[in-house]
């Protein structure tokens, strides 16, 4: 079941019978009658559901990291938190934007719902937005004509999670926008698996061959890429990200059981 959903459900439900017991039951009861279970316990939860779901809606959501397809900016267990506030306040449930407050940004690490399922939240980097022609070939990413700049870094070594053999890759600091921040990719891998790609909305805006692919980001929707470029699932397989996709903007790792030293890490 959809979490946020289920607390919209608990907080109508604990709501409903504070409000019944406020204006009706407790008429009913002798003014020394201690009150039923089953109003006591939902008037006692219903201020903390309310200010639970108030917080996770609309400011700040937690999420955990299941893959390693944003390595080595994060990591498999790490949890983040989300900044729901950022790119606008949204209805909850339906994530209906109700208020405008920024738009995603070259660079941003961001939580949106994955277009293929929507009760799949998935975490990428936003490389093109709106309007956007991204390339990539040979493992060079160039967004309108301007290749993004990269930096050669120390070679990063991990184990792939349910996989012991350790995978070597090469890292380099890529800044896009704002944002300087480490790629991992392996030199020996194609730019993009052709035979993974799937068919998906406006696919005719995107290009393919044996060195890479290029993409025309429609209008209300953005180009998202991992990190751990030769490991992640992202629109160079499935297409766009509507913008009514948009969950909010990674910024804090708060804990990772593995790796303590992580905790309090900024995102970038």
């Amino acid at each position: 079941m959809n979490f946020a959903l289920g607390m919209l459900a608990l907080l109508v439900l604990t709501g409903g019978v504070a409000l019944a017991d406020r204006l009706v039951l407790r008429r009913s009861r002798p003014a020394d009658a201690r009150e039923p279970w089953w109003i006591e316990y939902p008037k006692s939860f219903f201020p903390v559901i309310l200010v639970v779901f108030v917080l996770r809606s609309f400011l700040v959501e937690p999420f955990k990291i299941p893959s390693g397809s944003m390595i080595p900016t994060l990591l498999v267990g790490d949890f983040i938190l989300v900044n729901k506030f950022v790119y606008g306040i949204r209805m909850p449930v339906t994530n209906t934007k109700l208020i405008d407050v920024s738009s995603p940004k070259h660079g941003d690490v961001m939580v949106f719902r994955f277009p293929g399922d929507p009760s799949q939240d998935y975490i990428k980097r936003v490389i093109g937005l709106p309007g956007d022609t991204v390339e990539y070939r040979n493992k060079r990413l160039t967004v309108n004509g301007k290749p993004i700049p990269v930096e050669p870094e120390q070679d990063f070594n991990y184990v792939e999670s349910g996989n012991l053999n350790l995978i070597s890759s090469k890292r380099f600091r890529e800044t896009a926008g704002e944002h300087r921040h480490s790629i991992i990719v392996n030199l020996d891998a194609p730019s993009v698996q052709l035979a993974s790609v799937q068919g998906f909305p406006q696919r005719e805006r995107c290009e393919y061959n044996d060195e890479g692919f290029v993409c025309r980001v429609p209008e209300g929707q953005y180009f998202m890429m991992g990190d751990n470029r030769d490991s992640s699932h992202d629109s160079r397989y499935w297409g766009f990200v509507p913008d009514a996709n948009v969950v909010g903007r990674a910024f804090a790792i708060w804990w990772n059981f593995g790796a303590l030293g992580r905790i309090g890490s900024g995102i970038d």
